[in-house]
């Protein structure tokens, strides 16, 4: 750490993993990932962005999904060749 860091800096983030779901009970995530990937929009879809548990799917989404699949998976959405429906 350089002395123009502060030294509390892991004090200001919080890093967070998504949580054990029993419906993903193995070690290989990609399932788990893509699950969380379209349940957030689909929750947004219904609910809107700001209802607070559609959050909880793009956290886990995040934390799960390797950023390129994340990339294309938005630009699918975007193009409309996105392979699953996100209809609520």
């Amino acid at each position: 750490m350089s002395d123009s860091e502060p030294a509390d800096l892991s004090s200001k983030y919080v890093l967070q993993t998504a949580g054990f779901d029993a419906r993903f009970p193995n070690t290989n995530q990609t399932r788990h990932c893509f699950q969380n990937y379209t349940d957030y929009f689909k929750c947004v879809a219904a609910k809107g962005e700001d209802f607070a548990p559609c959050k909880q799917f793009k956290r886990a989404y995040n934390s799960l999904c390797p950023n390129e699949w994340i990339s294309k998976w938005d630009e699918q959405r975007e193009n409309g060749t996105f392979p699953a429906s996100l209809e609520p």
